[in-house]
């Protein structure tokens, strides 16, 4: 029998059958149900995936800048010249500074011999990847969509944008803090970001009682423009070609 007194999940006996109408025990089935999958889930993630032919670099950015504006231009020619490189493109698949990256990798692989690539995550109000997305992954929630970032890309640039760009900067930063990421630069373009590493710097580091380390700091690599971004991405890219089979 199952032992509703106990915090801990608990299994039916086998040959046992529970009542819908048994709102607890048919929870606590449900429960044990999602927690098995998880467990199934985390298993297959240890795998480590082939290496890929080239490298992927991940940006991330706002979906609200339009083609107009500098920053989608910088981001554009960011794009671009990693491509030119050789490398893949991958972004989030939607519109503003998406595709701006998407864009770029198009314009500049005319013989299509890489690939820009978007991961996508199910919204009611936009529905379609940008036109430059020439491979896409459909996501139902931002966990494996975040999750599936990490497991594609072997470097991360971060350039202007809001919550959502926020939240996939520090998911990057904390998973190379815990040793969970080894070898994937994190590159973050623009004062905004300079401006948030000080912050983290003055109120988590520099204080009486302090929730990170000064080393943590140093993580993520902050620059003030496009081009120092590439330079340092082209320094990664060729050590990561050093190491190639190919």
């Amino acid at each position: 029998m199952i032992n509703r007194n106990s915090s801990s999940p608990q299994s039916t006996p086998e040959g046992n059958t529970v009542s819908i109408y048994d709102a607890e025990t048919s929870f606590q089935v449900i429960e044990d149900a999602i927690l098995g999958l998880w467990k199934v889930v985390n298993n297959l993630t240890t795998i480590t995936p082939p290496k890929c032919d080239r490298y992927r670099v991940t940006i991330f950015g706002s979906a609200r800048l339009k083609p107009e504006h500098d920053v989608y231009l910088g981001v554009r020619n960011l794009a671009r010249e990693l491509t030119a490189m050789g490398c893949d493109i991958v972004t989030g698949g939607g519109p503003g500074l998406m595709q701006a990256a998407n864009e770029g990798s198009v314009i500049a692989d005319p013989a299509d011999q890489t690939k820009s690539i978007g991961i996508r995550v199910n919204f009611d109000f936009e529905q379609r990847a940008n036109p430059f997305v020439e491979k896409v992954y459909q996501h139902q929630t931002f966990f494996t969509r975040l999750h599936h970032f990490v497991l594609l890309s072997n470097a991360f640039v971060v350039v202007p944008g809001g919550i959502g760009t926020g939240l996939e900067a520090l998911m990057i930063w904390q998973l190379l803090q815990v040793r969970q990421l080894h070898d994937k630069p994190l590159i973050m373009v623009g004062h905004m970001w300079s401006d948030f590493r000080k912050w983290a710097q003055e109120y988590m580091v520099n204080t009486e009682n302090p929730m990170a380390s000064a080393a943590d700091m140093e993580i993520p690599h902050c620059v003030d423009t496009f081009a120092e971004g590439i330079a340092l991405l082209g320094e990664y890219h060729g050590k990561w070609m050093e190491g190639c089979d190919i």
